[in-house]
């Protein structure tokens, strides 16, 4: 396990107490502030059903600036209505009166139960011990302060030169079901000390998400208060990156490791899961036929059982891939369990069960589906189907 200071990022203070909301007594509020203005860039969820916390972010980002992000865990804030928005503005307006701060520079987060409104007061209560408790190692106590269902925290931490300076990345997630599309029931926030332009920092965030948040499925179901955010402060005093720059490429690079970790962390901790599988899609015509077979697969109830039970049914894979209406050459797709051809001309190939058995007991596995259509690919992250999923879901109230 790292040491709390492995996380610091210079100019960043963080925190994450217990105020109330959560009944077991584990950290349900959470904070984090930069001692400077930061440049800030979000992506939300594309529900219509957006949670208060959303929309109020989705208004403030467009300034691309912020210091602030302070984040709730127990109670989605989503479904309330007006109240809703006004409970959101009391959480911003009081953080950012302990924080002596603006109050268009806080941005909010709520994780939870749908249809409850925020107990503003417990909020209100715990927020001056908030901020007097905020320290530069204080990440590990934000994460588990955004937690709800999750087992276990999710925090990801680089560092990479621009120019001549070290700049740091760190990120922090939160999420174990209602994951694809577009995000997961998950809140993630991404620190750094690099200088950056907002456009460019819009643009390099979107696109590693893309390939991350936005490639993972536990359940393909859709939340209503994803939000992700990214601040940099500038501390690194790195050449300012634009758009297009070879810096930024590095530092995009960056960027999408870290938030690739936490997605796998994501799909690792989905709710009740065993496994972790890799799904590539490749040699398809387009990029939208690969993530359209990919996802079919990855949110197949049949795959994913098949999964639990370290079955090797790829009967099951191919018949999801098929179900599109995606003319696929069936003689041409070829179906691989790591290394091992399982289907090819139309049937599957035996004479390596036991391998396959062995395969399927792993933690994590790799299927590659070859449509023998293009040189379009797409990987998409998932989870197996267990017992527990079912358990977890039956019991949460709503």
């Amino acid at each position: 396990m790292r040491n709390k200071d492995d996380y610091r990022v210079p100019g960043f203070l963080a925190n994450g107490i217990h105020t109330g909301i959560k009944t077991d007594g584990g950290r349900d509020l959470s904070l984090i502030f930069s001692t400077r203005p930061a440049t800030a860039a979000g992506v939300f969820t594309t529900n219509s059903f957006k949670a208060a916390p959303v929309l109020l972010d989705q208004e403030r980002i467009r300034s691309g600036k912020a210091r602030a992000v302070i984040a709730n865990s127990g109670v989605a804030n989503a479904a309330t209505g007006p109240d809703g928005i006004a409970d959101a503005l009391t959480v911003s307006r009081a953080a950012s009166a302990e924080l002596g701060i603006d109050d268009e520079m806080v941005l909010v987060a709520s994780t939870g139960v749908i249809g409850h409104r925020l107990p503003v007061q417990k909020i209100e209560a715990g927020i001056k011990g908030l901020v007097a408790g905020l320290r530069e190692d204080g990440i590990a106590d934000a994460e588990a302060g955004i937690m709800t269902t999750d087992r276990f925290p999710k925090i990801a931490h680089r560092r990479g030169t621009i120019g001549s300076k070290e700049v740091t990345l760190c990120g922090i997630a939160k999420g174990a079901g209602m994951i694809q599309p577009n995000m997961a029931t998950m809140l993630a926030f991404v620190i750094t000390d690099a200088a950056i332009e907002r456009d460019a920092l819009d643009q390099v965030f979107r696109r590693s998400i893309a390939g991350s948040f936005n490639a993972v499925s536990v359940d393909g179901c859709m939340s209503t208060n994803d939000t992700a955010l990214i601040l940099a402060n500038g501390l690194a005093g790195n050449p300012l990156m634009k758009r297009a720059s070879a810096n930024l490429t590095r530092f995009r690079e960056s960027l999408s490791e870290l938030l690739s970790e936490l997605a796998r962390g994501l799909v690792r901790d989905g709710e009740g899961s065993t496994k972790v599988i890799e799904i590539t899609v490749t040699e398809a015509k387009t990029k939208r036929d690969a993530q359209r077979i990919a996802y079919a697969v990855a949110n197949s109830n049949l795959v994913k059982t098949a999964f639990f039970g370290e079955d090797p049914n790829w009967g099951r894979i191919v018949s999801a891939a098929g179900s599109l209406g995606v003319g696929l050459p069936t003689e041409k797709v070829c179906l691989f369990l790591e290394d091992i051809p399982i289907f090819a001309n139309g049937k599957g190939i035996d004479g390596r069960e036991a391998e396959l058995f062995a395969i399927m007991k792993r933690p994590e596995i790799r299927v590659r589906l070859a449509l023998g259509m293009g040189s379009r690919s797409w990987t998409v992250c998932t989870s197996d189907l267990t017992f527990d999923y079912v358990k977890i879901n039956a019991h949460y109230h709503t």
